[in-house]
């Protein structure tokens, strides 16, 4: 795995992200900071596109998500 799919805020990051809080799908990252810096989002198919994916997914085969109780 590339240091950009892991980097907080890069597609893997997001796709982490997107699953613990339950949201859906929606690939994007950020050219820096999280929310504080360029959202971009994803051409399907391009390299960030599966970053974003594999963290999706990765996040929910842990079964650990954000509990709202």
């Amino acid at each position: 795995m590339k240091n950009e799919d892991i980097r907080h805020g890069g597609p893997w990051d997001r796709g982490c992200a997107d699953a613990y809080y339950s949201r859906p799908k929606g690939a994007h990252y950020y050219v820096g900071a999280t929310a504080m810096s360029e959202r971009v989002e994803c051409e399907p198919g391009s390299e960030a596109y599966k970053a974003y994916v594999r963290g999706y997914m990765w996040q929910q085969s842990t079964g650990y998500r954000k509990s709202y109780d």
